[in-house]
């Protein structure tokens, strides 16, 4: 059941954003276009897959393991052997290579793929908390506009009430004490709307940061993204599918394979070489030079009997090691349960807020058109006036807070499932592709294409000069 809610949400789950965005005008920046700007514009990206870059690397490192190693050596030896000089120069070629080992270098190997495959969990996760700073600068930026023009509203408001004070004050209707009311009331919305620019400001800066350009004319939000029918399964696809979880389990993987490779230290390691020599110089007494070619071959076979303790440390730290994966492993599962209950949470409390808000806003606004009706009549203060609207101006800001937590708390249970990322939500770009690279370094190459291959890799994405 989990597994065909999975399916079913990956479809139409940024099907809604993508034809908002169609519908829209050509300036017109959607959440999409946020997102697509912070996937393009993220240095945190950008060091996570030199990571795992780096972690393919491990895995040519291991697989070099089985492969020989060639080197040359020159030599230059003089001496003065009872007054005749001796000078000896040698060449030589020489290749050594672990014929077998006893599966140690195949655990490294394994042990090493694994810590690939965590890594490339890791940078999903990545993926997912940059998309989600996308939203959250997108929504707070929006938040903040919509604020700065209630705000401004009720500027406007405010200074109407004021000439109505004064007007009224002048004809001896209210006292002075009115007006002061009233000029308060007005100054304490300017610096509210001063406040509010200022938030817009420190908005726009974090848009900038995530984004790498400054917001213009953001879209209204897209419909919000489809959610499971149930918090067990939206728990159950967590589970199955959380980056965070994968990362877990690979590690643990490979903390087995440490401690598997940590008992492979003990076994025997069976080594093979092979070498040529040229040797030049003169003997004792004999001024002409003589030349000597030699070839040589062996095959030894060693084991550590004793290492003062060392090995047996090894052991017991890789199966502390293991241990302790097994126990994040846990402790992962457990923190993203919890978090796709909070975000589940946020979603109600949010609705439930908007639902209240709405019918306060109503109850408020009916309230403000009495009181400034009957304040015409001299039924009611300037006071009681600059009450009712500030009731109304405080429901309609706390609205606007509640539906961006609304519109974010969606995109949290998504990355809280493992589904914020570029090709669950189908945004439509290049992604960068973590096989890439792997296939070209994981065997080990002395020469490849590698370099050509990141290449495009990075062109795809749009990094490529």
């Amino acid at each position: 059941m989990i597994g065909r809610t999975f399916k079913a949400l990956r479809r139409p789950l940024f099907a809604a954003l993508i034809a908002g965005a169609s519908a829209l005008p050509a300036m017109a920046e959607t959440l999409a276009d946020t997102m697509v700007a912070a996937y393009r514009h993220s240095s945190l990206l950008e060091q996570n897959r030199a990571v795992l870059r780096a972690a393919d690397e491990d895995v040519a490192t291991a697989m070099s393991a089985l492969r020989p190693v060639v080197s040359w050596i020159l030599e230059q030896n003089y001496q003065n052997i009872e007054g005749f000089d001796v000078r000896q120069t040698a060449l030589s070629l020489q290749a050594q290579m672990t014929i077998y080992d006893f599966g140690r270098s195949q655990v490294a190997i394994d042990g090493a793929k694994e810590t690939v495959l965590a890594t490339r969990s890791a940078l999903v996760g990545v993926e997912q908390d940059v998309l989600l700073s996308a939203v959250e600068a997108y929504l707070n930026v929006r938040s903040a506009l919509e604020q700065v023009d209630l705000q401004q509203n009720s500027v406007r408001v405010l200074s109407q009430e004021q000439q109505a004070a004064t007007d009224r004050y002048e004809v001896g209707e209210i006292t002075l004490t009115d007006v002061s009311l009233a000029d308060a009331a007005l100054a304490a919305a300017r610096a509210n709307h001063a406040a509010a620019e200022g938030s817009l400001e420190v908005a726009r800066e974090a848009y900038l940061a995530v984004t790498g350009r400054m917001p213009n004319n953001l879209s209204a939000p897209p419909p919000t993204p489809t959610l499971p029918p149930s918090l067990d399964q939206a728990r159950g696809i967590a589970q199955r599918t959380h980056p965070g979880i994968h990362q877990a389990q690979h590690s643990a993987a490979a903390s087995e394979l440490g401690v598997a490779a940590a008992a492979a230290e003990r076994r025997p390691t069976i080594t093979g070489s092979v070498g040529i020599a040229s040797q030049r110089g003169n003997s004792l007494g004999i001024r002409d030079a003589d030349t000597r070619d030699t070839g040589s071959a062996s095959l030894s076979m060693s084991q550590t009997i004793y290492s003062g303790g060392r090995l047996s440390a090894q052991h017991r730290k890789a199966m502390a090691q293991r241990d302790s994966a097994r126990a994040q492993l846990l402790g992962t599962s457990r923190q993203v349960s919890q978090a796709v209950g909070t975000a589940w949470a946020g979603i109600d409390v949010a609705r439930a807020q908007i639902r209240a808000i709405d019918e306060q806003i109503v109850a408020a606004q009916q309230a403000y058109d009495g009181v400034r009706e009957e304040a015409t009549l001299g039924a009611r203060t300037t006071l009681d006036v600059l009450d009712a609207e500030q009731s109304l101006l405080e429901a309609r800001a706390s609205k606007i807070s509640a539906e961006a937590d609304l519109q974010l708390a969606h995109y949290q249970l998504l990355a809280a499932m493992g589904l914020l990322t570029v090709e669950n939500l189908k945004l439509g770009i290049p992604t960068y592709d973590p096989s890439a690279y792997y296939n070209a370094v994981r065997n080990a190459p002395s020469t490849s294409s590698q370099g050509q291959s990141l290449d495009r890799v990075l062109r795809a994405i749009g990094r490529g000069e």
